[in-house]
């Protein structure tokens, strides 16, 4: 009993260093000779697996060894590039504040670099395509608060929340603020159509802007309000078809009681 005892322990032993070791997958089939111990060895055969996922190992005494599974991982589909709203800005354009400087256009080479665009910052071309939409609705050269420019300044932060969402989806923050900034432009542009429609035309054709009417109403489509809608309509046609009956029934009955007295008048005048 304690040698079958000891040499369990020995199988066992030896199974977790094949494991260990990753010589398990090269033993299919084959005859290997494990070490016991007092320094005897045994033999251990691979016999036919009985599934395709684990094997046998028989001699003194059997159990089953499972190789790990590598399932297959889903593939993940790879996001549309979107296109930034900075990409037409040439890396060559001299940033905001070095524009109306006559120097910086006879620069060397590498302070030109630092002038120009190719080494700005994202906050410093975002000012300046900002700027660039304010110029194409504004109404004059010193406006700076009306509704045209705000609508202006609110697109752009707008595609610049897009972007950001695009590439970081879990970022509730600013999600929250882009549809806050959206609420604040559909009010402001909701104004400009009643006020003056020709402004509103004009700046939603300038910024690319496409605006949708809202609702008559809002109310969450659930499954019982649909279930219970589409109920009404379907008794609702069954009461109008039921009253186009009846109304057939009653000019039926009431055209020959109309047919008597007209009898009755053409015989008397005769």
């Amino acid at each position: 009993m304690l040698s079958s005892m000891a040499l369990r322990s020995a199988l066992k032993s030896t199974s977790v260093v094949l494991r260990e070791c990753g010589v398990l997958s090269r033993l299919k089939g084959t005859c290997a000779s494990l070490p016991l111990k007092h320094g005897t060895s045994t033999s251990v055969i691979t016999g036919p697996s009985h599934s395709n996922n684990e094997t046998v190992l028989t001699g003194i005494g059997s159990f089953t060894i499972q190789p790990g599974r590598n399932y297959t991982r889903a593939i993940r589909k790879k996001k549309p590039v979107m296109q930034s709203q900075l990409s037409d800005l040439p890396p060559t354009m001299l940033k905001m504040e070095y524009a109306a400087v006559p120097l910086a256009q006879t620069a060397d080479d590498l302070v030109k670099r630092l002038l120009t665009l190719e080494l700005a910052s994202h906050s410093e071309k975002l000012r300046l395509k900002t700027e660039q939409l304010i110029a194409k609705v504004r109404r004059d050269e010193a406006d700076r608060s009306s509704t045209e420019v705000k609508v202006a300044i609110l697109t752009s932060k707008i595609r610049n929340y897009q972007e950001h969402l695009h590439k970081h989806t879990k970022d509730k923050a600013n999600k929250r603020w882009m549809l806050m900034a959206i609420d604040r432009r559909k009010k402001l542009l909701k104004h400009l159509r009643v006020t003056r429609y020709d402004a509103f035309e004009h700046v939603c054709q300038q910024l690319g802007i496409t605006y949708t009417f809202p609702p008559e109403y809002y109310r969450h489509a659930t499954r019982r309000w649909l279930a219970k809608k589409a109920l009404c309509i379907k008794v609702f046609k069954e009461v109008q078809k039921q009253k186009l009956e009846q109304r057939k029934k009653i000019k039926q009955t009431a055209s020959p009681k109309l047919a008597e007295p007209a009898k009755t008048v053409a015989t008397g005048t005769q």
